[in-house]
């Protein structure tokens, strides 16, 4: 293994109805707060009135800043850190999926920066200083609530790009599975994809002849997230199923699976992204779209792993490794169709005729996240292998 540093700062607090104690957690990062969310789910589903009590009994003022998109975009981030800049809020607490903790994290950074917040997602800056961020996620997805990541889009120049900085990662937060009950089915499916393409993005990509701790794990989770995903699927209000999910999930992203390996990438998100900023497609969806393209395009370069993969997520074996290789990515796209996300344009209405744009947006992203070995031809075939 490759030498590394591995810190996780945030405090985990599982388990049944614990977002009852958000308040008890959240006082001692001080006396006001903006409390980011996303539409109306969590005032239909409960959570807001037990997120609401538990902070009024804490005795805390907090300025509601709701609206997140599921593509959460730059201007409506501009306008919570004007509300919270004028509020003087002490923290951000985000409840909801990913897209509202991202948000939250480029609020509570853009409020310790006197230029633009997209400064940080460009490249341009990088922070220095967040007010403290509290999360209460909803979705098995992002991990956001576990990691140092943040993703916006710039509706503006159809750029949706994401950061990873320490500054990031939440102080606390609460993984309370029984929140995820009332999860519509297709965006618990779209939320599984998401985190089995966080953790096979490393697992493809890193250059590593022999890092067991990583790859098994890789394998393991992959494994719990489409076993407990059929579960929950089967039966939404399957606890042990739900949980699994989500403490799965919140594991896929948090560094673990590429601690101490080296070369690993996200070329499956670079082509993600750009369908999400100029669709604005669930993110899961659009991975759902291009991982088993982008499959198809580089497994020969990796025949060994890909075959690997095959035996322990699908047990496929006993065939030569290319035959073995190209099962298991059948089998992983015929996963997804089952559960019901999309696996090609057609399928999640995308035009063919704007590929040209999108392969120079994620040969943009390429560049600005160091993603070596793509050129615009490549990433114009992986493209079309979708449109097929």
């Amino acid at each position: 293994m490759k030498d590394f540093e591995f810190c996780i700062p945030t405090k985990i607090v599982f388990g049944k109805d614990r977002i009852r104690e958000i308040g008890a957690f959240a006082k001692k990062y001080g006396k006001k707060l903006l409390l980011v969310y996303g539409q109306s789910s969590i005032k239909k589903n409960g959570v807001y009135d037990k997120v609401v009590k538990s902070l009024d009994a804490a005795g805390l003022k907090y300025t509601e800043f709701s609206g997140v998109k599921s593509n959460p975009v730059l201007s409506h981030v501009n306008k919570g850190i004007e509300i919270a800049k004028k509020e003087n809020v002490d923290f951000v607490l985000a409840v909801g999926g990913g897209s509202a903790i991202d948000e939250a994290k480029a609020i509570a950074s853009g409020l310790c920066y006197d230029g633009n917040v997209w400064d940080f997602y460009n490249g341009k800056k990088t922070i220095e200083e967040t007010l403290p961020i509290l999360t209460i996620p909803t979705l098995p997805a992002a991990a956001s609530e576990m990691n140092g990541g943040s993703v916006i889009t710039n509706e503006q120049t159809r750029q949706k790009f994401g950061i990873i900085d320490d500054h990031l990662f939440p102080a606390v937060s609460i993984l309370d599975p029984l929140v995820t009950f009332s999860v519509p089915l297709d965006y618990t499916a779209y939320g599984a994809v998401d985190a089995i393409s966080h953790l096979t993005e490393g697992y493809f990509t890193h250059d590593d002849n022999w890092v067991p701790i990583q790859d098994r794990y890789v394998e393991g989770l992959v494994r719990t997230i489409i076993e407990s995903t059929d579960i929950v699927l089967k039966n939404p209000h399957d606890y042990d199923g739900r949980s699994t999910l989500m403490w799965a999930a919140s594991l896929a992203w948090n560094g673990m699976s590429v601690a101490g390996v080296s070369g690993a990438a996200v070329p499956n998100h670079m082509f993600a992204h750009v369908l999400g900023a100029f669709y604005d497609i669930a993110h899961g969806a659009a991975l759902s779209i291009i991982i088993p393209a982008w499959m198809q395009y580089v497994y020969k370069n990796n025949l060994e792993r890909f075959a690997g993969f095959a035996k322990e997520v699908f047990k496929i074996s006993g065939g030569q490794l290319q035959d073995d290789a190209l099962e298991g990515i059948e089998r992983l796209k015929g996963w997804f169709k089952k559960i019901g996300a999309p696996v090609s344009f057609k399928d999640a209405g995308i035009p063919e005729n704007e590929i040209d744009q999108l392969s120079k947006s994620a040969l943009e992203l390429a560049g600005l996240w160091k993603i070596k070995g793509y050129t615009i031809e490549t990433i114009r075939d992986i493209y079309k292998l979708c449109a097929k």
